[in-house]
């Protein structure tokens, strides 16, 4: 907020501890924030596990990566049916 420093590591802790907590949405940030620092396969496991869990930006984020040779194809059929699986369970 206003007139608050920042501490990106502080950020990163409280990411990951609601990652763990199995929060979809820090998931996927942990996954943005690793791609942004050339951890790609870090990333895309943030990603899978995160669109395992029914994020539908993590599952987008997952098919670009595919097209452009980051993905497996048997890790994004994975993916997919998971987050379909994680969809049909809420509804």
């Amino acid at each position: 907020g206003k007139g608050v420093e920042k501490d990106e590591g502080k950020a990163i802790h409280h990411l990951e501890e609601a990652a763990i907590g199995g929060h979809p949405i820090a998931r996927y940030n942990l996954g943005i924030q690793e791609w942004k620092n050339g951890h790609t396969e870090r990333a895309v496991k943030h990603w899978i596990i995160a669109a395992s869990q029914g994020d539908n930006d993590s599952l987008k984020y997952l098919i670009d990566d595919f097209k452009r040779g980051f993905v497996g194809k048997e890790d994004l059929a994975a993916a997919l049916r998971a987050h379909q699986a994680a969809v049909d369970a809420t509804k």
